[in-house]
């Protein structure tokens, strides 16, 4: 009797739908990168500041994308992955919807449960897209992971320009009754797709988490992730409202250096792409690293709106392939490593990292919207010393 195929060796080569599917990161980008662009919007950068509701909002939206990770297990069960995308980019598209109806002056709770939805919309997505790509990330992980991350920037860049094209000319309802018309065309395009994917690859829950913890090496790759993950959400979502309080800048000029972070990391995936087969990756992440400390440094200490550019340049020029290429090392250490589900000890690192902007409004709140560039500093200074620790890891014990 011959045994069928398992799912894991089907997909080891890259397939047409994967390749399509990268596209789908446009639209996870622009919802992701919404609550970051519409906080001025809703006024959140006047006085007296109320920076806990903004952390309410993050963590609202943290607790939706993991609760979209146990949902999206259930749904990829019993339904085709067509029907899960279109799902939640309708799911999203009624957040947003909603959303529109509950802009200030209105309770701020409201709003904190439209994030949530719109978290499971997004994290729903994102795990199908994930799963699209599962062939592709097998065959070629930094590859796709930046042509990922291209899109994703184009998505994040889209959302912000448009808010802040957007910001003197109509009102908040109207500006996201515009954004949900972005994952109601997405829904109707895959409505209309013919293609459908494999089960993701199986995953480890907590008994492989616990070993990991005994491994010095998935220790360390955990705590890369989740300082740089919290470092990228941290100032993606906190920027303009720092830029208006600390700096003086106006909402709109805000915005467009918001918009001016995701160019430089739209550009620089762009350009990673091109000198990853001709630079080490140890040179390029060293670079990388030191890049986004000198551009924490710099937001830290400036007051001018050339300073703030100044720095979110080499902030985003550092941060754009250092995720990247720890996910490529981590892929090759730990095979079951994927970055759309969480998986063993990662997943604790990714939701630290969801998590941080969370963290930011509360201690805001208690020491000024200054602590907003202090903690990605922090973040980024402990990537540069564990970055050494790995490669020494690497080299006593040889992998």
């Amino acid at each position: 009797m011959t045994s069928a195929p398992t799912p894991a060796a089907d997909t080891l080569l890259p397939s047409p739908a994967g390749g399509r599917a990268l596209a789908g990161f446009l639209l996870s980008g622009f919802l992701l990168a919404l609550l970051g662009a519409i906080l001025p919007a809703w006024g959140y950068h006047r006085d007296p500041p109320d920076f806990v509701a903004v952390g309410n909002y993050f963590l609202s939206l943290a607790l939706g994308i993991v609760s979209a990770a146990v949902l999206a297990r259930r749904l990829m069960a019993r339904f085709r992955s067509v029907f899960l995308l279109v799902f939640s980019c309708s799911l999203s598209c009624l957040a947003l919807a909603y959303l529109a109806m509950v802009s200030p002056p209105a309770s701020a709770w409201w709003r904190v449960a439209g994030m949530f939805v719109l978290g499971i919309g997004a994290g729903l997505l994102n795990t199908s897209l994930f799963q699209a790509i599962s062939g592709n990330y097998q065959f070629d992980a930094p590859g796709t992971i930046i042509r990922g991350g291209i899109w994703y920037g184009v998505g994040c860049l889209a959302a912000t320009l448009l808010v802040a094209g957007t910001f003197y000319a109509y009102t908040v309802p109207v500006i996201l009754a515009a954004m949900a018309a972005v994952p109601a065309v997405f829904a109707i395009v895959y409505a209309r797709s013919s293609c459908d994917w494999r089960p993701p690859p199986a995953q480890p829950g907590l008994r492989q988490a616990l070993n990991d913890f005994r491994s010095p090496g998935a220790i360390l790759f955990a705590l890369v992730l989740f300082f740089q993950f919290g470092n990228e959400w941290s100032i993606a979502g906190w920027l303009p409202l720092f830029l208006i309080r600390r700096v003086g800048l106006s909402p709109k000029d805000a915005l467009m250096i918001l918009a001016l972070y995701w160019l430089c990391l739209l550009g620089g995936r762009l350009g990673a792409v091109a000198l990853l087969p001709h630079v080490r990756s140890g040179r390029l992440l060293a670079g990388s690293v030191a890049s986004a400390l000198f551009g924490c440094l710099i937001l830290f200490s400036t007051a001018t709106g050339f300073g703030a550019a100044s720095g979110v340049f080499f902030l985003g020029a550092g941060f754009v392939s250092i995720y990247p290429l720890v996910a490529e090392a981590i892929g090759r250490r730990f095979p079951y490593y994927h970055p759309g589900f969480f998986s063993g000890i990662f997943s604790v690192a990714l939701l630290g990292g969801l998590l941080a902007p969370a963290t930011l409004g509360y201690a805001a709140q208690n020491w000024s919207v200054g602590v907003v560039i202090g903690i990605p500093l922090i973040g980024t200074c402990m990537v540069m010393l564990l970055v050494p620790l790995i490669w020494l890891e690497s080299k006593v014990t040889g992998r």
